[in-house]
C-alpha cells in the first residue's frame, strides 16, 4: 500500500500534520510525536506503508505510534494498492476521485469511447481538443466548412489551415497534439455520443433522427452573447430537444415563427472567451458521460453568458406532451 498521489503533507501544529487540503479527503493527524511529525513531512509523494514506517522508525518513533499513524491513513482511505499507478498525466488527479486510488478502468473507458462531434468553429475545436487531451481515444469530427481567419489562435488551427476543410484540419492537430487520440473527418456513423454544435437554435432535422437512433447527444448552441451547454440527451430516460422547445412555446406562444427564423441564419464569428469557456465546459459533460458519472446538464442546460461567463444552470423535465420518455 502507498500514500495516494498529489496529496501534499503540511505543518498544522508542533503535534499536528495535515494531508491533503480538498474537504472531500483532507485529514488532520493530532497527538503527534515530534519525530512522528519529522517522519511524516520529510515522506516522499507516494510513499508506501513500508517506507513511511521505517521512515518513521529513523526519527525514532515507537512501533506502536508508526502502526496507530498507518492505520489512521488507512481509515481515511489515503493508502491505496501499489497497483493503481497509472501511465498518463491525469492518473494522480483522477485517482483521487476512485476508492481505489486507480485511473486505471476510468482512462480505460476513455481511450475505448468514440464521440463524434458536429460542428467545428473555435467553440467546437475547443472541446474535441479538450477531449483528446482528457484521454477520448476516437473522435469522429464532422464539419465539412471551411477554416476561417476568425478561427486561427487558441483552437490548434493555424494560418496553413485557413480554407480547409475543419474536419481534415481538427483531424491533424489531435493528431499531432495528443498521442493516444485517433482522429478523422467523418460525416455520420456510430458513436456513443454525439455532440451537435450548432448557432441560434437546435436544428430539429439533426437532433429527431438521434432520438428515433437512441443515440445520446449533447447539445451546444451558440446565442448572441451567450452559450446554452445542454442538455445532454439520453433517448427515452430524459428530456430531448423537442422537450425543450415545448417548453419555451408554453411560455411564448410566438417561439415556433423565431425559431424556424433563427434556424436559417447564418452562423456569426464566435467569441474567443465564450468559445473558450462553454467549450470546455461542454468536453466536462461529455467526459462525465463517459467516465459514467452523472451530468447536471441531463434534463437541464448551463448557460454561459458575457461578459462575466459563469455557468448558470437552467433546468428543463420531460414535456408531457412530447411523449419522447415513452421510445
Amino acid at each position: 500500500m502507498r500514500l495516494r498521489d498529489r496529496l501534499p503533507v503540511l505543518w498544522q501544529e508542533p503535534t499536528q500534520v495535515r494531508i491533503g487540503t480538498d474537504p472531500r479527503w483532507s485529514v488532520v493527524l493530532t497527538d503527534l510525536s515530534p519525530g512522528a511529525v519529522r517522519g511524516l513531512l520529510g515522506a516522499p509523494p507516494g510513499v508506501s506503508d513500508r517506507a513511511l514506517r521505517a521512515a518513521l522508525g529513523r526519527e525514532g518513533v515507537t512501533r506502536d505510534e508508526a502502526d496507530a499513524v498507518v492505520a489512521q491513513l488507512a481509515t481515511a482511505h489515503l493508502l491505496v494498492p501499489e497497483s493503481a499507478r497509472g501511465s498518463s498525466d491525469d492518473a494522480p488527479v483522477l485517482g483521487l476521485l476512485e476508492s481505489d486510488g486507480s485511473a486505471v478502468a476510468v482512462l480505460e473507458r476513455r481511450a475505448a469511447a468514440r464521440v463524434r462531434v458536429c460542428g467545428l468553429g473555435r467553440l467546437g475545436a475547443t472541446l474535441t481538443t479538450a477531449l483528446a487531451a482528457a484521454g477520448i481515444g476516437h473522435l469522429d469530427l464532422d464539419d465539412a466548412g471551411p477554416v476561417t481567419r476568425a478561427e486561427v489562435g487558441g483552437t490548434g488551427y493555424t494560418p496553413a489551415d485557413v480554407g480547409r476543410p475543419r474536419g481534415a484540419a481538427l483531424a491533424t492537430v489531435v493528431q499531432r497534439a495528443s498521442e493516444g487520440a485517433h482522429a478523422r473527418p467523418v460525416a455520420g456513423g456510430v458513436a456513443d455520443l454525439v455532440v451537435l454544435v450548432e448557432h441560434h437554435v437546435a436544428d430539429p432535422t439533426r437532433h429527431r433522427p438521434l432520438v428515433t437512433d437512441g443515440a445520446p447527444h449533447l447539445s451546444v448552441v451558440v446565442r448572441e452573447a451567450s452559450v446554452l451547454v445542454g442538455p445532454l440527451v439520453e433517448p427515452g430516460r430524459s428530456a430531448c430537444l423537442r422537450c425543450v422547445d415545448l417548453h419555451r412555446t408554453d411560455r411564448d406562444p410566438h417561439w415556433p415563427t423565431i425559431a424556424a427564423q433563427l434556424a436559417v441564419l447564418r452562423p456569426a464569428a464566435e467569441e474567443s472567451m465564450l468559445a473558450a469557456v462553454a467549450g470546455t465546459l461542454a468536453a466536462a459533460q461529455v467526459i462525465a458521460r463517459v467516465d459514467g458519472r452523472a451530468s447536471p446538464v441531463t434534463d437541464g442546460a448551463f448557460e454561459v453568458r458575457l461578459p462575466d461567463l459563469v455557468p448558470r444552470l437552467i433546468g428543463w423535465a420531460p414535456h408531457p406532451d412530447c411523449g419522447c420518455t415513452g421510445l
